[in-house]
């Protein structure tokens, strides 16, 4: 069979064809078709066999795709054919699939994914999810590479666990996208954050305020509210998001009740209050006024954007303590909020509360077999502990001797 003859056409015949605008189609070989349409619009055009059916596909537009680039096109789409590929489907496909940006993406993530995260992840997934949209928002969710993922997170200069969550929402948005059918790749498959900052630096150990250091904590020259939400936090073992996050209505103080809804965190959980401890509350209560919240906001922006009431930000005890510190003589060692359950299991301990009491009163989820069938609340042990600690830190305040018989029994 004779071989069939290509590159019969030259730019100078193409040029000379566009200027008489007269309607054509010329063949270059190979199924390569230079068309010129009677508005004069001039087209290259493929014709192939594929399955036993012929098929055109349009590659481009004349002179944008010049007759050297229109050959070299049509020469790799034919390969297509030979693997068995179709791209005439291929391109309807591509035409079909929506060409989203990393904005539009970023809207729909969260209104299908994010919504479904607990109320922590949601905060600090959407602080993450705004900074991508400012940094790559405009892009086409197909244009992104493995490149741009990089550069997004070196673009951003937090500490290592934030980077980390940025890494995680930039996998989620693309995990999503994937799913949508959006693209066919993700382009964060492969991105290490270790290799882009190094690997996690080590976790920092937690501390036990020593019995002087609890001496000056117990009576910081702090604001009220926060000097009695630090002694309540110090009291209870909570961790502090159950604290600042706090409702009147699971405040029983008749009852010497405090009731922890279930979160992330932990499971819900009934506190048994000491008196002093009763007598703190009702002074945030007091402070609280009106407010549904224990610790309400305190700045009028904050308050504006929740409809006139919610909860004291995140970071207002921290904040408070960090000032605290800076602020005061002697010094005393840097904590943060988290030290203050640390240091109520160490000095449980020292006070011979037993190990399961004083995990139980953190909170903690009790490991293995046991944890699942024992469904028992201990309330008079933890009452018992969290009454002798309480004791312990009423000395502390008023700078008495400590002369409390520890628990006995303790494991």
């Amino acid at each position: 069979m004779a071989k069939r003859q290509v590159n019969l056409l030259s730019d100078i015949e193409l040029k000379r064809l566009v200027r008489a605008g007269e309607s054509i189609a010329k063949s270059d070989g190979a199924g390569l078709t230079f068309t010129l349409s009677a508005a004069g619009t001039a087209t290259w055009v493929l014709r192939f066999s594929h399955s036993g059916r012929r098929h055109e596909l349009t590659l481009g537009s004349y002179p944008d795709l010049s007759l050297s680039a229109a050959r070299k096109l049509a020469a790799a789409k034919r390969v297509e054919v030979q693997q068995g590929i179709n791209p005439a489907v291929e391109r309807r496909r591509e035409k079909a699939r929506k060409d989203w940006s990393v904005r539009q993406l970023i809207t729909d993530y969260r209104e299908r994914v994010l919504v479904t995260f607990a109320d922590s992840t949601q905060r600090s997934y959407g602080r993450n999810l705004k900074r991508v949209e400012s940094g790559m928002g405009s892009l086409s969710v197909r244009a992104v590479t493995a490149a741009d993922i990089v550069a997004e997170i070196e673009r951003t200069k937090f500490g290592w666990v934030e980077t980390f969550t940025l890494w995680c929402v930039l996998k989620g948005i693309f995990k999503h996208a994937v799913g949508k059918r959006l693209i066919n790749a993700d382009p964060t498959a492969g991105v290490m954050l270790e290799a882009i900052i190094g690997k996690r630096p080590p976790i920092r150990q937690r501390l036990m305020l020593t019995h002087e250091e609890l001496n000056v904590l117990m009576n910081a020259k702090m604001r009220d509210v926060n000097l009695h939400a630090v002694r309540i936090a110090l009291a209870t073992g909570v961790r502090i998001s159950e604290l600042y996050t706090a409702l009147r209505e699971n405040l029983h103080l008749d009852e010497a009740r405090w009731h922890v809804p279930e979160s992330k965190t932990g499971p819900a959980m009934d506190i048994p209050l000491a008196p002093i401890v009763i007598e703190w509350f009702e002074r945030l209560l007091a402070l609280a006024g009106t407010s549904d919240y224990v610790l309400p906001a305190r700045l009028s922006n904050r308050l504006s954007r929740h409809d006139g009431d919610t909860f004291v930000s995140k970071d207002a005890i921290r904040e408070a303590i960090d000032y605290w510190i800076e602020n005061h003589e002697p010094k005393i060692r840097r904590f943060t909020p988290h030290d203050l359950r640390s240091t109520m299991k160490s000095h449980m301990r020292r006070l011979k509360v037993s190990r399961d009491i004083s995990e139980m009163c953190l909170n903690h989820k009790v490991p293995g077999v046991e944890g699942i069938y024992d469904q028992y609340t201990y309330w008079d042990e933890r009452k018992a502990a969290l009454e002798l600690w309480a004791a312990y830190l009423t000395t502390r305040m008023r700078d008495e001797e400590w002369n409390v018989t520890p628990l006995r029994g303790a494991a």
